[in-house]
């Protein structure tokens, strides 16, 4: 499957997602903005814990690239908040819902739509700020986007990125909720592109038009990171929940990481 063959599966199935009303692209209402503009405000990276408020420092002013996070909640939060705000997304109605609340309340975003791993419309030092939740798990290489994520950054600038624990890949969490199991099933690095070893559970739902998704490794997040010349200053782990999957009840599924551009703010 071509990279372009793989964009256009993945813009296919968020633009279903987003029609269906899924969690994820549930536009925020009146008095979320209202709260944000008077400084009470909140955006996520993992499924439940709130991003700490000191990984954004000053946030009125600064350049933010709001990164494969489209669906009307993050980009207009930050907005009303105080930021510049740019929402890029590679699914037309994710970034549909950023402009429905933008237009609603007023807010300045600009709304581009492409691939995370491509920032080439950018230049060099563009934005203090990449605010990335769970979404590289759609990518099958993960250090290009850290490559690109550190070159449009300014110095002293932050990424912010949230993304599966390796160890979810290791089990079929359809499956394993149909039997009440909790089984290793896949070897990692897991790559739904090679239909190796799939449940028939997940084969189904692949046919139906869901995204592919992919695992990737501590060396590849976090090492990713670093080699793309940035420094991990802070992390932390976030739950999901028992509905979602069995592995909830035994370990974190998730990880938000802090990285910074070396340099004194430009």
């Amino acid at each position: 499957m071509t990279q372009e063959d793989l964009l256009q599966r993945s813009r296919a199935a968020w633009n279903e997602a987003a029609l269906s009303g899924n969690r994820w692209s549930q536009p925020i209402d009146a008095d979320t903005v209202a709260r944000a503009r008077a400084g009470d405000w909140q955006v996520i990276l993992t499924p439940n814990k709130a991003t700490p408020r000191d990984w954004f420092g000053e946030l009125a002013g600064k350049q933010v690239l709001c990164l494969a996070s489209g669906g009307g909640q993050q980009a207009p939060t930050l907005a009303a908040a105080g930021a510049q705000v740019v929402s890029l997304d590679n699914s037309d109605e994710q970034l549909a819902l950023d402009r429905l609340v933008a237009e609603r309340e007023g807010l300045a975003i600009q709304i581009e739509q492409g691939d995370m791993a491509d920032l080439s419309r950018f230049a060099d030092a563009s934005f203090d700020l990449v605010f990335n939740p769970c979404s590289t798990v759609f990518v099958p290489d993960v250090r290009p986007v850290w490559r690109e994520c550190a070159r449009v950054l300014r110095s002293g600038g932050r990424l912010m990125t949230g993304f599966m624990n390796p160890s979810y890949f290791l089990f079929d969490h359809e499956e394993d909720a149909a039997t009440e199991t909790l089984l290793v099933r896949h070897q990692l690095p897991y790559d739904e592109s090679q239909h190796q070893d799939l449940s028939e559970t997940r084969r189904r739902q692949l046919a139906a038009g869901e995204a592919l998704e992919f695992s990737h490794s501590l060396q590849t997040q976090i090492g990713g990171q670093l080699a793309a010349g940035l420094q991990l200053i802070d992390l932390y782990e976030d739950w999901w929940s028992d509905e979602a999957t069995r592995l909830n009840r035994f370990s974190p599924t998730t990880i938000a990481t802090l990285a910074i551009k070396p340099g004194a703010p430009s």
